[in-house]
């Protein structure tokens, strides 16, 4: 960066670095008139400056830029002009350069403004700002050769202050020179007792001038000051009806539109002279006073002041100081007397200036910045010290400018900041906040009425900027990520608006945490946590409508939802660490950031996927069923295709979610399992379901009868036709219906066997899938309850069980019941035998054989063995009327029975004789009751009676209830052994005990 101060040693200063083609030649305390000239020309090619509009106030649009600083230079001339005691003497611009010791004339040598510029010790005030100093420029001009290898003479303070002010040499002299002339005629008067333009118009005349065009607006410009400064804006308020205003007023708008003759003490010059004085000694009292009050009106004075004040900056380079400022400045503020100012408004003047040619100059110079920054320090103590109304008026129109242009960059610093500028945020912002603080703590009614909550208008402020910012840069990220969405749509897999958002809102947050919270902590010690809240807050307004408008798990929505998760953990990271220090740790930044919950919102859509394809299994399932035939040659394993289906889509559902981009895959494993598992239960329910059980197949058995000794076969015809009547009528809901066959029933058996065999793969399938899982973690592995299936393996043992009994039950009753229950030892026992039975028996245990899967084929054919068991044995003990024994007939029956159990040994290649033996037990337990004699069965049956009810049975022995458990010790199974007992004895004791009829 250009330092802002360049030596002011002639020839060596930019304000000298111009071309020129006229040679320059100095002396001590003087520049030639070629010279001066050619500084001046040099103006035109300074670049174009863009200030803020004056906060002063508005002046008369007929005063131009360049009349302030006309008259502001007259102002400068004539407080110097009389600051010394002894008289000022006209030195004329063809004599400039002739002697060295021009600059003395009339004993002035040690005159302020002729005071000759040296390479001086760096500035007072330039440290005192904290400005930095060039270093001295000691090479000569190289553009110059008539110069080389001379060291230049220095210029005076004078006229370096005509060339900042950009006044002409031949100005410089007209006024110089009235000057004089004024003094010769007032001596001892001070520049604050008479009016300056007033005095300029009785001093020239139009031949002073160059043309008459020049005269004009010279003369115009003298007026509208007069005008300005004792119409316009008067040190004192001017009463409607004040009559020297009104005749002032005449003779200048007069005199606008045509000139009067200046230079004269005429006429017009006197009515002139009279207006203007009785103006300008005017008090509250209407006395008289001897100081002229004609420039110190508000804001004509201050933008005169203005105006000198900028003559501090090198004409050349707009953002340097001149070297010399601190002797210029010393000149300057002897204007004081004239335009009513003091230190307080001088430090405002000032501060405003330096801010402004910051603003103007492209806010490259931060030097400038930090000394408006510095200067505005010294106004806060002023103002606090300073109550006077107009003060404060002239302080808050100031500082509510400089606020206005720093807080419209704040709002946005991370639009107005990046890495080219962002040195200048720092004195901004203190700009900004100090401004702010005058503001409210100093001029600010309400803040003193408030004051006892202590307003911290720093951190206020600071937290504004950085929630306006933020929202403004999020808003600006969001268009860039639709536009970039919009820009990606024809590519495959473009990333949602959200997704992108997230990544842009993260970017955002590090650059915050890396670039504005280090500047922005000086007054927000938690500025990153109030960012990172701010972007949490603006991305979960987004985020919250986005999820309250999915329904469904979709790629796009998992993506966001995972981003979401990712920025929200970042953004949280950041505000706790930058909350360390906190007094409660951060926790009042985080109550600020309501979780997103994305995981959760994610979670919930899964398990809505999960309900989804768990009902669309179920339906599957229904669907299925209606439809199938349970054929056993639709495949090679015997089972259904309804059974390979169901486990394809249970894998096909399990291997979708493992695929599903999901950071929770073990989380919410158990819920999908569990559904599964519901829905595999739900098919082994409805496999079984329909097929009958046990107790719907066996007979309803008849009333206990006696027999009728010599008439055993009478009404075997007719008993046929009513036993058959009485089964049990669900056995009809399975007859003629094909799907519950043997062969089908065996399909249904091997389908469920199927569906548990299989689940220890689908399980094992569930830990590979894990394991390829990314968000699976080693502990997801050891509990192996939320990866198996718990209500299925149970599920189908029992409808196995189930089927299986009900099988063997349904071929044994149902089936064979025409060679079992109603044929087998009805009338003579040596032609209904069990032969029949034997043969339809060994072609169902062929089909079944050929049919169920081997691993469940012994245990179906041990319950059709278990079931001919029962069958064998209830119809000895409950076969109805059209049965009965005989002693001599237990031979026969108990070969029958050797012979059932045969079948199912099958010479050794059938079921063992443990099984057999097993299940034989209760019918070889009772067919010894067959031989034995019935005498000692009536006795056997009293003594078990006299047990099973005690002394009370003495007197009359009760009727035994049928417990369906035979077995030769029980009371009931003893009876029904004498109730078919072809015997008189037995049919006697059943008449006399429980007058049992001898036929239904």
């Amino acid at each position: 960066m250009a330092s802002l101060f360049r030596d002011r040693t002639f020839g060596h200063s930019k304000r000298d670095s111009f071309s020129s083609s006229s040679s320059i030649t100095t002396t001590a305390a003087t520049v030639s008139p070629s010279s001066a000239s050619s500084r001046f020309a040099a103006t035109a090619n300074s670049p174009a400056l863009s200030p803020l509009p004056p906060p002063f106030g508005d002046l008369t649009p007929t005063l131009t830029e360049s009349d302030l600083r006309s008259s502001a230079y007259e102002i400068f001339l004539s407080a110097n002009r009389s600051s010394s005691s002894k008289p000022l003497t006209y030195i004329s611009n063809n004599n400039h350069s002739s002697s060295p010791n021009n600059g003395s004339t009339n004993g002035n040598s040690n005159g302020t403004l002729q005071r000759s510029l040296t390479s001086a010790a760096a500035s007072k005030m330039k440290k005192a700002l904290g400005m930095r100093s060039s270093s001295s420029k000691r090479s000569s001009d190289s553009n110059d050769s008539g110069a080389a290898g001379r060291t230049k003479k220095p210029v005076t303070i004078g006229e370096l202050m005509r060339l900042q002010m950009r006044v002409s040499e031949a100005a410089d002299s007209r006024i110089r020179r009235g000057l004089l002339r004024i003094s010769a005629g007032q001596l001892g008067r001070r520049s604050e007792s008479m009016v300056l333009p007033l005095e300029l118009l009785q001093q020239f005349k139009a031949s002073d001038f160059t043309d008459q065009e020049e005269y004009e607006a010279w003369q115009k410009r003298n007026l509208r000051m007069l005008e300005a400064g004792l119409l316009l804006h008067p040190h004192m308020p001017l009463e409607r009806a004040n009559t020297a205003a009104q005749r002032l007023r005449q003779t200048i708008h007069s005199a606008l539109d045509r000139p009067i003759e200046t230079g004269r003490n005429n006429e017009s010059m006197q009515v002139l002279r009279t207006t203007v004085m009785a103006l300008t000694n005017r008090t509250s009292d209407g006395a008289l006073l001897e100081s002229c009050h004609w420039a110190d009106g508000i804001p004509l004075n201050l933008r005169l002041y203005e105006k000198l004040l900028e003559a501090c900056f090198d004409i050349n380079d707009e953002t340097s100081i001149v070297e010399e400022v601190d002797e210029l400045m010393e000149l300057i503020k002897k204007t004081w007397g004239i335009l009513g100012l003091n230190q307080m408004l001088h430090n405002l003047c000032f501060t405003w200036v330096l801010f402004n040619r910051f603003v103007a100059t492209g806010q490259v110079e931060i030097d400038l910045l930090c000394a408006a920054d510095s200067q505005l320090a010294e106004v806060s103590k002023d103002a606090k010290m300073n109550k006077d109304p107009i003060y404060s008026k002239v302080l808050s129109s100031t500082l509510t400018a400089m606020l206005g242009w720093a807080e419209k960059r704040l709002l946005a610093y991370h639009e107005t900041f990046d890495n080219g500028n962002i040195d200048s945020m720092k004195s901004i912002v203190s700009v900004g906040i100090l401004s702010a603080k005058i503001l409210v703590e100093d001029i600010s009614n309400e803040y003193r009425r408030r004051r006892k909550n202590e307003v911290d208008v720093a951190l206020s402020r600071i937290d504004t900027y950085i929630r306006s910012s933020l929202r403004t840069a999020f808003a600006q990220r969001m268009e860039k990520a639709d536009s970039s969405r919009r820009a990606s749509r024809h590519q495959p897999n473009p990333l949602p608006v959200l997704a992108i958002l997230a990544k842009d809102v993260g970017e955002l947050a590090i650059k915050e945490k890396d670039v504005f919270s280090p500047i922005l902590k000086r007054w927000h010690p938690f500025s990153a946590g109030v960012a990172v809240a701010t972007l949490h807050a603006c991305y979960g307004n987004e985020l919250k409508q986005f999820i309250s408008g999915i329904k469904e798990l979709t790629p796009d929505a998992v993506q966001i939802l995972r981003a979401a998760d990712k920025l929200e953990k970042d953004l949280v990271q950041i505000a706790v660490e930058d909350s360390v220090d906190s007094d409660d740790g951060g926790k009042a930044i985080i109550r600020e950031m309501p979780p997103y919950e994305a995981e959760g919102a994610i979670a919930n859509l899964v398990k809505v996927w999960i309900k989804t394809r768990i009902d669309m299994l179920k339906e599957w399932v229904d669907r299925n069923f209606q439809q199938e035939d349970w054929n056993p040659r639709a495949n090679q394993e015997g089972c259904a295709p309804s059974a390979v289906e169901v486990l394809r889509v249970v894998d096909e559902t399990l291997e979708a979610y493992f695929l599903l981009p999901i950071p929770m895959h073990p989380a919410l494993l158990p819920n999908l399992v569990t559904g599964l598992d519901k829905c595999l239960q739900y098919y082994a329910t409805k496999a079984k379901s329909g097929c009958g059980s046990r107790n719907s197949y066996i007979p309803t058995m008849p009333a206990l009868t006696r027999c009728t000794v010599g008439t055993k076969f009478q009404w075997k015809k007719k008993e046929k036709t009513v036993t058959s009547q009485r089964r049990n009528p669900q056995v009809a809901t399975v007859n003629g219906d094909s799907s519950f066959g043997v062969p089908q029933i065996c399909v249904r058996i091997n389908s469920l066997h199927k569906l548990r065999s299989e689940l220890e793969v689908l399980e094992k399938r569930i830990i590979t899938l894990l394991r390829n899982s990314e968000s699976a973690h080693v502990e997801d592995f050891s509990n192996g309850l939320a990866k198996k299936f718990e209500l299925t393996p149970s599920s189908c043992i029992e409808a196995v069980q189930h089927l299986s009994e009900g099988l063997a039950y349904k071929i044994v009753f149902h089936d064979l019941s025409h060679v079992l229950w109603d044929s087998l030892y009805v009338g003579d026992l040596s032609s209904s035998r069990i032969e029949p039975f034997l043969q339809e028996l060994e072609r169902n245990l062929t089909i079944v054989a050929d049919t169920v899967h081997e691993r469940v084929r012994t245990r179906i054919i041990a319950d059709i063995m278990r079931a001919s068991f029962d069958g064998f044995l209830l119809v000895v003990l409950a076969g109805g009327p059209t049965r009965a024994f005989s002693k001599q007939d237990s031979p026969i029956i108990e070969d029958d029975f050797k012979a059932l159990k045969d079948l199912f040994w099958a010479n050794g290649d059938g079921l063992t004789d443990d099984i057999i033996d097993k299940f034989s037990a209760p019918v070889r337990d009772v067919l010894p009751l067959l031989r034995t004699d019935t005498e000692s069965i009536i006795e056997r049956f009293r003594r078990s009676i006299l047990e099973a009810y005690g002394s009370s049975a003495k007197s009359r022995l009760p009727l035994p209830a049928t417990s369906g458990q035979w077995s030769s010790t029980e009371p009931n199974t003893l009876l029904r052994v004498l109730c078919y007992r072809n015997d008189e004895a037995a049919s006697k004791f059943l008449k006399k005990t429980y007058n049992l009829p001898k036929k239904l």
